[in-house]
């Protein structure tokens, strides 16, 4: 099962419960968001005309505004001891933002424990503002006895503040199902201090120290060894055998001590406070613009302690997809979840961008996204029937299909819906028009969308409608705008080309030259290009 999900995670989560009650998955990890009343962006690159920054809103903080007292309603049927522990909260000098966070993340955190196998593990990542309160919401849902460890990660090595102490790390609660958990010990690179201490070599040059053989505290078997009768570590038969095998070290004075080369250590056994894995080092490759991004060496720790190949892994909050690209790498199952289209569209490019056309084909032909139209009857349906009506579809055409940006200034008519930058050569940037109607059309739309493309003197427009609304005298309308031609690419372009829902869901795409995606991409050979303002809207 490789799944996404474009929907609240709330929803998913009880059609998961309800259709698999006993639990199914290995592992989940969520990076929600932490109530810091912040917006959470995905950046875009932008044209310019005017100081009009763009950025299109991923998704606000806004669990304040969520109506708390349903939820926790709605958790007094589900746990008792949960409901009690949030109405308290909502009585004393808690903030409501705090008490509205607590029970928005309390019911999707209950669910989560609902699908978890018996043999699951669970990491939730958070930051010091509100770790105390999950702790004692996953103690309620998981049980006390089944919390593993506060892990500490330091994000970074400094943070100036001129007012209180740098804020440098996060907290990552890890909680099992039952005390019978996937559990692979790992381990990290010893430091120099501790490498020092193999200062001996032996005839093949393998490194190895030295350890004491004496019992702690005198507590051992007792018996004489090489003429010395001491508590040894070791029963008088497995010294024996550590003589045998040459793992004995004699010092001068004839006592023994136990040889223990380097090579054969595996590594010091990983801590829970991780300070090797920073987010600038190493992170380059993996940036897209993201402000919530996490290193994928963070994911890859947590995937491999806590789950194997073939293990189903989940993300109910999986953002820019992090950790959905870290288990398909690790060639784990995995369901990521957001209540983003933005999101869901860069996980859908960062799982292929990096590959072959063929290698990405496979990839893509083997996970499946639920809440995105996959023919033209659920296309319709979305232009018809979703709660954000016509501008819902035109995000997803603009955002999903096309990878454009959708103008936040919408309007009826006399603008355009969204807009595309792509590459006039290597470092020249143009700009394509979009514009997206699901209703009624005449040949006077298309001739409005024509005075649009040269009023802001764009390079290019599309025009995407379905199939049976194209009409001849708007194909006739649109040729006589002419062509486009690149100052660095051979061919002829229309200058207003008309692409059908039809043409996208079949593959089709705008006919360029050379393009550059609005998203940023992870792939090994990156390039990115500084923001701009763009044109005036």
């Amino acid at each position: 099962m490789n799944k996404l999900y474009f929907s609240d995670c709330l929803n998913v989560l009880k059609d998961l419960h309800a259709a698999h009650p006993e639990g199914f998955i290995d592992l989940v990890y969520i990076d929600p968001p932490f109530n810091s009343k912040r917006d959470y962006n995905i950046l875009f690159e932008s044209i310019d005309m005017k100081d009009t920054k763009a950025q299109k809103e991923a998704f606000s903080d806004t669990w304040s505004s969520v109506s708390y007292i349903d939820t926790i309603n709605e958790i007094q049927s589900l746990d008792l001891d949960l409901y009690r522990f949030l109405s308290n909260l909502d009585m004393i000098k808690v903030p409501k933002s705090t008490v509205s966070y607590l029970a928005t993340m309390s019911i999707r955190i209950y669910y989560i424990h609902k699908v978890i196998k018996e043999t699951g593990s669970f990491y939730v990542h958070c930051d010091p503002t509100m770790s105390h309160y999950l702790k004692l919401v996953c103690d309620l849902i998981f049980g006390a006895k089944n919390f593993r460890n506060e892990i500490i990660w330091q994000r970074m090595y400094a943070h100036n503040d001129p007012v209180k102490y740098g804020k440098i790390h996060d907290c990552i609660l890890y909680y099992s199902k039952t005390d019978t958990y996937i559990w692979n010990k790992l381990y990290t690179a010893y430091d120099q201090n501790y490498l020092k201490m193999y200062s001996h070599k032996d005839e093949k040059g393998r490194l190895y120290k030295v350890e004491n053989t004496l019992a702690p505290g005198g507590r051992g078997p007792i018996y004489e060894w090489n003429g010395i009768k001491k508590a040894w570590r070791y029963t008088k038969d497995n010294m024996q055998k550590l003589h045998d095998s040459g793992r004995l070290y004699y010092t001068r004075s004839g006592f023994p001590k136990k040889i223990q080369y380097l090579d054969e250590m595996q590594g010091r056994p990983l801590q829970d406070i991780w300070n090797d894995i920073n987010v600038i080092s190493g992170m380059s490759k993996e940036l897209l613009g993201y402000p919530t991004q996490k290193p994928e060496a963070l994911l890859e720790r947590i995937l491999q302690a806590s789950s194997n190949k073939g293990d189903l892994v989940a993300d109910f909050f999986c953002g820019c997809g992090t950790s959905i690209a870290v288990a398909q790498r690790l060639k784990r199952n995995w369901i990521g979840v957001d209540i983003s289209h933005l999101a869901i569209r860069l996980i859908l490019d960062r799982l292929t961008n990096p590959y072959p056309a063929r290698r990405a084909k496979i990839i893509r032909e083997n996970f499946h996204v639920t809440g995105f139209p996959r023919d033209i009857d659920g296309a319709k349906m979305l232009a018809r029937e979703t709660d954000n009506g016509r501008f819902g579809f035109q995000d997803w055409i603009i955002e999903v299909m096309l990878g454009g940006v959708t103008n936040p200034k919408k309007s009826a008519d006399g603008g355009f819906d969204g807009y595309l930058p792509f590459y006039l050569t290597q470092d020249k940037k143009g700009v394509i028009l979009i514009e997206v109607k699901s209703g009624n059309l005449t040949v006077k739309n298309m001739r409005e969308f024509i005075q649009v493309i040269e009023r802001q003197k764009a390079n290019l427009g599309v025009f995407v409608c379905f199939e049976e609304q194209v009409t001849q005298p708007m194909r006739e309308e649109a040729k006589r705008t002419g062509y486009f031609e690149s100052e660095s690419y051979p061919g002829k372009y229309d200058k207003i080309q008309i692409l059908t829902v039809e043409d996208l869901l079949d593959g089709s795409g705008i006919a360029l030259p050379y393009r550059k995606e609005a998203f940023k991409t992870a792939t090994k050979n990156l390039d990115y290009v500084e923001d701009e303002p763009m044109l005036e809207l």
